[in-house]
């Protein structure tokens, strides 16, 4: 009997569609063995080599996206069945019983209702980051996986980053104890304005990429918050666009291994600034430190009437094929062959999801992420509302074993979260 794997999707805008989507079409055609040695399992080519990928539906909330892709596929040999509606991911589980992996590329805060009903069918989960906005979901997701047996796996793809994985796994080893380090990721305006404008003021910039970097320190030394200070800006987007959206957000998170990092995002940088977005990292310690600039990887070029570009080619490529077509390479692709591989070394290699954590972006680890989102949400606001009133930003969250308290001097502390750290 054949070795298969069934992929639905669920979000098909800049990230599902581009990137998930894309990915899960050329391992359908292509198999899996190919990309293992980029992600290091090259030693489990053998073995996964004969499973199959078969990407089998779409689902997003208006038909027509779902319809511009199902025709754009069918004419690779690529046909899937395509769902739409506000809960298109329900009419999509309820037709694919036998579906093995729901990947969730829906706006921010609506990661959650998607992971669990598939966890709750016993479908392994894929999900873009942030896995949640709010630290309860992030428990019910966690709670939801262990019950079920399932993996869901976090597209944290900075991590695979070649440049992070060099920090992770030999800098940050010889540059002594960490003290302090700063983390920046500033989008361009259309992304707020445009790409997500329906949902912006439902997020912030660090909820949508700030946590790409605070996973990054957390799998660097697998640390905890302690304490966090968050505040923010709106002025762009309210006086220009008539949104109640944060332009900027600065976040800074003492770790418990006594590390401080400073986690600094936009959304609003102008649409020409010569790249996609602009990002780098530095990181300080006792005996060196460690620097990356992720916008500038040192490919630059100017033609006339577009001025000045810089390209990240680590994220995502297409490298020619002999037939002229492309293959789709990069960090990005490889963050998404992870989970795939780790599925279905759980499905057919007899792995159980303790065998193989730590391998992959997971729940426990995504939850982190999320409990540092919910406590920077709740501080942010209040400390915006305070400076706006004159009143300075004072507000701080602390993390421990009772939960996660905000101290507010003007109203007095409060517990936002009742389970341990």
């Amino acid at each position: 009997m054949a070795k298969r794997l069934r992929i639905g999707l669920v979000g098909a805008g800049m990230f599902g569609g581009e990137v998930h989507l894309r990915t899960y079409a050329q391992v359908q055609r292509n198999g899996l063995a190919p990309w293992l040695g980029r992600i290091g399992l090259d030693d489990k080519a053998r073995a996964l080599g004969d499973v199959e990928i078969e990407f089998v539906a779409l689902a997003t909330r208006t038909p027509g996206s779902a319809e511009r892709w199902r025709a754009e596929y069918a004419g690779q040999g690529i046909p899937f069945a395509t769902f739409s509606g506000e809960t298109p991911w329900c009419d999509l589980l309820e037709a694919t019983p036998d579906l093995d992996i729901l990947a969730v590329a829906t706006p921010d805060h609506l990661h959650t209702a998607p992971i669990l009903a598939a966890l709750e069918r016993g479908v392994h989960v894929i999900t873009e980051k942030p896995m949640a906005l709010d630290a309860n979901d992030a428990d019910a997701i966690v709670d939801a996986s262990r019950a079920s047996g399932r993996l869901v796996v976090v597209d944290m793809h900075k991590r695979f980053d070649p440049d992070h994985l060099a920090i992770r796994d030999d800098i940050a080893k010889r540059i002594g104890t960490p003290l302090y380090g700063r983390a920046v990721l500033e989008e361009p305006l259309s992304i707020s304005t445009e790409v997500f404008r329906a949902w912006a003021e439902q997020s912030d910039p660090f909820s949508y990429v700030g946590c790409h970097w605070t996973d990054l320190f957390i799998a660097y030394f697998g640390v905890k918050p302690v304490s966090l200070y968050a505040i923010g800006q709106k002025e762009k987007l309210r006086n220009d666009f008539g949104m109640d959206a944060f332009d900027a957000v600065q976040v800074k998170v003492l770790f418990d291994n006594g590390m401080a990092i400073d986690f600094i995002n936009n959304w609003i940088t102008p649409d020409d600034f010569e790249a996609p977005v602009n990002q780098e990292s530095s990181l300080v310690g006792t005996e060196g430190a460690v620097e990356s600039d992720s916008q500038y990887r040192g490919l630059r070029y100017t033609i006339a009437g577009g001025g000045t570009r810089t390209r990240n080619t680590h994220f995502t490529r297409d490298v020619t094929r002999e037939d002229g077509s492309g293959a789709y390479v990069g960090y990005g692709v490889d963050s998404l062959i992870v989970g795939i591989a780790k599925i279905a070394e759980v499905k057919y290699l007899g792995r159980t999801p303790d065998d193989v954590k730590g391998t992959y972006p997971d729940a426990e680890e995504g939850r982190i992420s999320t409990l540092i989102i919910h406590a920077a949400r709740d501080v942010c606001r209040r400390n915006y509302e305070y400076a706006a009133a004159g009143k300075g930003a004072p507000v701080t969250a602390v993390f421990n074993s009772e939960g996660i308290t905000v101290f507010d001097p003007y109203a007095g502390p409060a517990q936002i979260y009742n389970r341990p750290v």
